[in-house]
C-alpha cells in the first residue's frame, strides 16, 4: 500500500497498481460479508458494472468461503433500448463477471427493455425497499458520477430510489473511452440508475476507482466541497465508506 488517508468521514487507499487495488479491495469486502453473515441469515450487495471493478470482482469471487447462497445481488444501473443480447448491458457484464459464476441466493436485474421505464423503476425501488443493502460495491466516472447519477440529475435528498435519467455528454463519452462503444452516437441517451439516496443508504460503501483517466475525478471527490456537482463527494459524508485509488488515479493528488 502506498498511502492511507482520510477526507472528512472518507476512509482513502492508495495501491500501487489495478490487480493490488483490486486484491485489496476484495480482501476488505469479503471480510465484510463473512461478518456480517455471521449476524444475519442473508445479506444485499449492489454491484456496479465497468472495467473499473473487473479486477476487483475477479479477487471477490475467487474466495471459495464466502457462502454466495446467503447473498441477493442487486446492480446499480442499466441502458435503455439496447437489444437484450447487447454485450454493453451492465446487466451482461455483471452476468459475465460474477452473477453467473457464483451460487447467488437471487440476482436481481433492471430490466432496459422494459415497455415502460417508469414503472421499472418502480418495480426495481420495491425490491430495494424489501431487500435494504448492507453493501455497495461501486465505482466513480470521469465526471464524478456514482451509478448513473451524472452532475445534472445527482440529487442528494433523492425521494426516489430509482428513476430514468438522460446521460450527459461526459458520462457518454466515458462508455467510448472505456471500449465499451465504438462511437458516442452508438451510446444510449438514457437509463435506469438507482439515486444517490439509494446508493449511500447502505450501510457499508467500497469505491474501486482504478486508472489515470480517473485521476482528475478522484482530485475532485477529495478536494471539493460535498456538493451535486461532483456527485461522488457524498461519499465523505458516508459513516462506512472506503475508496480505493491507485497510483495512475490518485497521480493528481501528489
Amino acid at each position: 500500500m502506498l498511502k492511507r488517508l482520510n477526507k472528512d468521514k472518507l476512509e482513502v487507499l492508495v495501491l500501487e497498481n489495478r490487480p493490488a487495488l483490486g486484491k485489496t479491495a476484495a480482501g476488505m469486502v469479503a471480510e465484510k460479508i463473512k461478518e456480517l453473515l455471521l449476524h444475519q441469515p442473508a445479506i444485499n450487495i449492489i454491484f456496479a458494472a465497468a472495467p473499473s471493478q473487473d479486477e476487483f470482482l475477479s479477487a471477490l469471487i475467487a474466495d471459495e468461503a464466502i457462502e454466495w447462497h446467503r447473498i441477493n445481488a442487486f446492480h446499480m444501473d442499466e441502458y435503455l433500448g439496447l437489444p437484450s443480447d447487447a454485450p454493453q448491458l451492465f446487466s451482461s457484464f455483471l452476468k459475465q463477471s460474477i452473477f453467473n459464476r457464483v451460487p447467488f441466493r437471487s440476482v436481481n436485474c433492471i430490466d432496459g427493455l422494459a415497455a415502460d421505464p417508469e414503472q421499472e423503476c418502480i418495480r426495481y425501488a420495491k425490491l430495494l425497499q424489501k431487500y435494504p443493502a448492507d453493501v455497495v460495491c461501486l465505482g466513480i466516472g470521469e465526471n464524478t458520477h456514482i451509478a448513473f447519477n451524472d452532475p445534472h440529475v445527482a440529487d442528494f435528498n433523492d425521494p426516489q430510489l430509482v428513476k430514468k435519467v438522460e446521460l450527459d455528454q461526459a458520462c457518454r463519452q466515458q462508455q467510448v473511452n472505456d471500449g465499451c462503444f465504438a462511437t458516442i452516437n452508438d451510446v444510449p441517451t438514457h437509463a435506469i440508475t438507482l439515486t444517490v439516496t439509494a446508493l449511500t443508504a447502505a450501510d457499508y460503501l467500497y469505491c474501486m476507482v482504478p486508472g489515470a483517466n480517473k485521476a482528475q475525478a478522484i482530485r475532485h471527490t477529495l478536494n471539493e466541497e460535498v456538493s451535486e456537482l461532483y456527485p461522488s463527494t457524498i461519499l465523505k459524508t458516508h459513516d462506512h465508506a472506503v475508496l480505493f485509488a491507485d497510483a495512475a488515479s490518485f497521480s493528481l493528488m501528489e
